[in-house]
């Protein structure tokens, strides 16, 4: 099956979305050293503008401060051990965070604090999976794959307009 991709505006940048058209597998930031550049497509992918209307309409919602949860169709290409983790990232309250080692904790793996970290890193759908909640055992901000200034804001929006 044929993978398409769409790009729609954000606060942050030009977010692309990739997937099969019903199911979301993908949501990449712009590189964080090109502002206005858009993130890169993987080569065999299909452009489609008007692919994944429903997650951009979405998307906008959040950003918009209206929309506090997805109703997605989400398809991430994962290990198990990885999907746990995306899992737990999903139970993290809008505006709230949680350390590496709560949510090792919280998936029964209390020592597994950097095969999350690394699990988190890898997350296909950020946003979506709200991997920007996840800080240092400090509530420091730590890395994030678009860029630390994204996850400031992802989180300043998020405690702003938390109910």
């Amino acid at each position: 099956m044929s993978i398409l991709y769409a790009f729609t505006p954000s606060p942050i940048g030009q977010l692309l979305l990739a997937g099969t058209g019903a199911e979301l597998q993908a949501l990449r930031f712009p590189p964080v050293a090109a502002p206005g550049d858009r993130a890169t497509p993987d080569p065999d992918w299909l452009p489609d503008p008007d692919a994944f209307e429903q997650a951009k309409a979405q998307l906008a919602e959040y950003f918009a401060g209206a929309r506090q949860t997805f109703s997605l169709r989400l398809a991430p290409r994962v290990t198990a051990f990885q999907a746990e983790v995306l899992a737990a990232l999903g139970r993290i309250p809008y505006g709230e965070t949680r350390s590496y080692s709560a949510i090792a904790r919280s998936i029964g793996r209390p020592t597994a604090v950097r095969a999350v970290g690394a699990a988190n890193a890898r997350n296909p759908l950020p946003i979506l999976i709200p991997c920007h909640r996840v800080v240092g055992a400090d509530g420091s901000l730590t890395g994030f794959g678009g860029g630390l200034p994204a996850k400031r804001h992802l989180l300043n929006l998020e405690q702003r307009t938390a109910c």
